[in-house]
């Protein structure tokens, strides 16, 4: 039902955006030059959300002022779930979000007449990472994970893990409970979205996490891959198996679908009323068709075949 339901938000969504674009005129082909017409733009464009996707899209924001510098775009990150209360309300033309819209978010976007699309465009591994001094945990088992962040959870010491494990206290940090990654980490491994131990260090700033993991020698924590890349030096990865051996997380393994169950597709959610602005309209199309330097620029997990494939059909439905 959920699902069910999502699917013709979006479907609608995408009809109305269609109409919005042809109202525009845009119909000429120019390609990633600038605007529609080769005209110089100006205005903004406001987009808040994911922590996780910020990186996407302040690189879309950055390559596309090289085109358009007189065109302002701001990229916040209040979280999936603050971004998608934003975006309801009519506040941002954007939305970014590492989890699809749930269906109290379809539900307020509904009531203030907010119509959309959703469009996947990256892929992320949610990595569990350790302290860089922490030899022991090289893989941890979804149970295992689940035993520690369980609800009810008292585990407070490595040695309650495995007891092959060292006698070192265990602390945890996680994403707040406004982010995406939150969700889809608690649904993937507590089995319910949102259900987790309450005495986890949280921030929405994945930054704060990547610093409390580094600082701590028995700390846990999880959080977006490119995070985990850019402070490599000083985390470690934890491989995941969830029944069929270890992996680690990758661009391959998240591609080919054996980093389960934290491989996860990314999101962009676009207004349509947003895109009876020009500059808006200009933007999302240069996302969309500069997607693979972007996601190299910001150094996330490209698209495969499949997903570029329904990308561009989706960009044809909204841009016709």
């Amino acid at each position: 039902m959920k699902r069910n339901a999502l699917r013709r938000q979006l479907f609608a969504g995408v009809a109305v955006i269609a109409l919005a674009l042809t109202a525009c005129g845009n119909n000429d082909d120019n390609g990633d030059n600038g605007g529609s017409n080769g005209e110089a733009l100006s205005g903004e464009v406001v987009i808040d959300g994911s922590s996780t996707v910020e990186p996407l899209s302040s690189a879309a924001a950055a390559l596309y002022q090289e085109e358009q510098p007189e065109v302002q775009v701001t990229v916040g990150t209040s979280g999936t779930g603050g971004g998608f209360e934003r975006f309801c309300a009519g506040e941002t033309d954007i939305s970014d979000a590492s989890r699809p819209i749930d269906e109290d978010e379809i539900a307020a976007c509904e009531e203030n007449g907010i119509e959309y699309a959703e469009l996947t465009v990256a892929n992320d591994a949610i990595t569990v990472v350790v302290n860089a001094e922490n030899d022991w945990a090289q893989c941890l088992t979804i149970e295992q994970l689940n035993q520690i962040w369980a609800p009810d959870s008292t585990i407070n010491n490595w040695n309650q893990v495995d007891p092959s494990f060292p006698d070192v206290p265990l602390t945890l940090f996680s994403p707040g409970t406004d982010s995406g990654t939150f969700g889809y980490f608690t649904e993937a491994v507590n089995g319910e979205e949102g259900a987790s131990r309450t005495d986890a260090t949280t921030s929405e700033d994945d930054n704060v996490l990547v610093q409390g993991v580094a600082n701590e020698r028995g700390a846990l924590g999880y959080f977006g891959f490119t995070y985990y890349e850019e402070n490599a030096d000083s985390l470690r990865a934890v491989q995941i198996d969830s029944g069929s051996g270890c992996v680690e997380p990758s661009a391959e393994t998240v591609q080919d679908g054996s980093y389960t169950p934290l491989g996860r597709p990314l999101f962009i959610y676009i207004s349509a009323q947003a895109l009876e602005e020009p500059q808006v309209e200009d933007f999302v199309r240069f996302y969309i068709e500069n997607i693979d330097t972007i996601v190299e620029e910001a150094a996330f997990i490209p698209l495969n075949d499949e997903q570029r494939a329904a990308l561009e059909d989706a960009f044809a439905e909204i841009s016709s």
